[in-house]
């Protein structure tokens, strides 16, 4: 044999031959343990994640679906799988107001397989953000036999914000029902102010001063 050719057997094959057949031993045997492993499959229910919203839009859909994974691999991962191993997004940075149909994207551990994600689009509507300023009219109860000479809402008036669709329909805002009974003269409560639509938030959360004055009716009224 050749010099060079035996130098470069013994530095590439030869040189520490004991450590490499202990290296392939462990290797095959590390394969071996892997591929007689049994395997197992899993179907869990992940909220899905609703990524880099643009500011000027927002989710006009009142119910975001969660997403069911069933997932396979093997059976010592999926017997120790946590809830937090395994989460769905969308990615929303390029979407424009209107319906949209999504794809979402899974993340799991490397060693699970997806078997099925269901829905594997998720269906959403968008529409532009908007404020306005919308008039404070509280839920009064007035007993018999009186009535409101005077009724002052501080502040009268509150901001509230969403999808605007949404926003520009809400015509005011109510109160806690506020029950008159027993009150006489002028009297002053305190109550918070809110829309019912879910998707349309009040910006300030501090409760409305709202002062009532209170007569008996007079006769014949």
């Amino acid at each position: 044999m050749p010099r060079p050719l035996y130098n470069f057997l013994h530095r590439s094959i030869l040189h520490n031959l004991g450590l490499k057949l202990v290296s392939l031993l462990l290797a095959v045997g590390l394969w071996l343990a892997v591929a007689g492993e049994p395997t197992s499959e899993v179907a869990i229910d992940v909220p899905i994640a609703l990524v880099n919203l643009p500011d000027n839009l927002e989710i006009s859909s009142e119910n975001i679906p969660r997403a069911q994974v069933r997932l396979r691999g093997p059976e010592r991962i999926v017997r120790h799988l946590q809830p937090s191993d395994i989460f769905a997004d969308v990615e929303l940075n390029a979407v424009k107001p209107g319906e949209r149909s999504l794809e979402l994207t899974v993340h799991r551990p490397r060693d699970l397989t997806i078997v099925q994600v269901v829905p594997s689009v998720v269906h959403l509507t968008f529409d532009l953000h908007a404020t306005r300023a919308i008039p404070v009219k509280p839920r009064v109860t007035v007993p018999q036999g009186y009535e409101i000479v005077d009724m002052r809402v501080d502040p009268s008036t509150i901001e509230i914000s969403g999808p605007k669709q949404r926003v520009d329909t809400v015509g005011a805002a109510s109160t806690d029902l506020i029950d008159l009974s027993g009150a006489t003269g002028q009297t002053s409560f305190s109550r918070h102010a809110y829309v019912s639509d879910p998707l349309v938030q009040v910006a300030n959360s501090d409760p409305v001063k709202i002062t009532v004055t209170m007569d008996k009716v007079s006769p014949g009224h």
